[in-house]
């Protein structure tokens, strides 16, 4: 693991952990790109400067959240909602539920439909002719590049990131006699089981949550995958049978943390809003999400990216599969992130890494739907 030095010192402090590969003198590019979350919405941590406030913009007599109609998408939207309403009182805000495309479309993998933005362009589409001031999404669904005319202008502070082991008859997955079916709806959990557990059968899932569920409980799968925070969020911590730890399923960019997306213009919006962002959130899915930015922010692509912070640094893990999970290509970086260039310099020197161990040729192979060639395990 290298160390990468930002615009903060470098502290004394410096955990040791498990060093990866890496090209010895290898130098650090770090290419910045456009955030998708305002810079004056992403103050220092622990600064002491005030983030900007309503007052700059008087409160209008009522806020539309747009928010997809699942139990989970409604229940993280009216977390925002009640977030507001405690803020500012005298302001109403509603809710507009809506159905998206990804929601509608559940025979099929998301890799094979569209991706992630199924998820997200009808609710951009009531921002923009102004049915909703605003939208909640779960970061993870949300594609790595925004539309022109779109920014994130806030990041709530994250639910656990790891994903789940869900079963009725099994503890974990040791536990899981060979030919289990196992369901996800991620190519990453999928290339993951297949790395570890070869000797089980992965399926695909769909469906919100709940559907997801139902389908356990019915006996079409011994046990699923998925994430931590939606079950926790809605109080069904009891259905985890296990967590798995980030080492072996490192969570994909984003897991675990909302984000609440506007129309750039809306500055006004954006103050409102500031009170709602947790800066230390941001500047960490800011590197995952660059990690995966990088290499294409595909769905079609077995991609995780985790960043966690340790006495005062950013640890980032990225990690590239192939989809049978026989090549795994893994790389860590940490270092003192106190801006988003900071946290953008530390996504890329991880997906620089990951390029030079051959992450790239994974991606161009799977991106034109065929496997890999000519490489063995690693």
């Amino acid at each position: 693991m290298r160390h990468i030095r930002t615009s903060a010192p470098r502290p004394a402090w410096r955990q040791a952990g498990r060093r990866l590969q890496a090209r010895a003198g290898r130098g650090v590019r770090a290419t910045i790109v456009r955030s998708s979350i305002p810079s004056f919405d992403v103050p220092a941590m622990n600064s002491e400067t005030p983030a900007a406030g309503p007052q700059q913009a008087q409160l209008p007599a009522t806020l539309t959240i747009a928010s997809r109609e699942s139990r989970l998408a409604m229940w993280q939207a009216e977390h925002v909602r009640d977030a507001l309403r405690k803020l500012y009182p005298a302001c109403d805000v509603n809710i507009l539920g809506m159905t998206t495309r990804g929601d509608q479309i559940l025979d099929r993998t998301l890799s094979k439909v569209g991706g992630k933005g199924l998820f997200v362009k009808e609710l951009e589409a009531a921002l923009a002719d102004g049915r909703a001031d605003l939208a909640v999404h779960s970061l993870k669904d949300v594609p790595m590049a925004l539309p022109d005319g779109f920014s994130l202008a806030a990041i709530m502070e994250r639910e656990d990131p790891r994903d789940a082991f869900v079963s009725n008859d099994y503890a974990s997955l040791d536990a899981l006699p060979a030919g289990a079916v196992v369901g996800t709806s991620s190519l990453r959990r999928e290339a993951m089981l297949r790395s570890r557990y070869p000797h089980l059968e992965v399926l695909p899932l769909r469906g919100n949550l709940d559907t997801r569920l139902s389908k356990l409980d019915r006996g079409d799968y011994a046990a699923i995958i998925l994430a931590a925070a939606g079950l926790k969020r809605l109080g069904l911590e009891t259905r985890i049978r296990a967590l798995l730890d980030v080492e072996a399923s490192p969570p994909a960019a984003g897991q675990g943390a909302l984000g609440i997306e506007i129309a750039s213009h809306r500055s006004d919006v954006a103050a409102w809003l500031a009170p709602l962002h947790d800066p230390q959130t941001a500047l960490a899915v800011e590197a995952e999400r660059m990690v995966s930015r990088a290499l294409g922010g595909s769905c079609e692509v077995p991609l995780a990216a985790h960043a966690v912070w340790r006495a005062g640094e950013l640890y980032l893990t990225g990690r590239v599969s192939t989809t049978d999970g026989k090549r795994v290509l893994t790389a860590e970086e940490c270092g003192a992130v106190v801006t988003v260039a900071d946290a953008l310099a530390l996504g890329r020197a991880v997906s620089d890494e990951l390029e030079a161990q051959g992450a790239l040729d994974i991606v161009q192979a799977l991106l034109a739907g065929s496997p890999p060639a000519g490489k063995g395990d690693a």
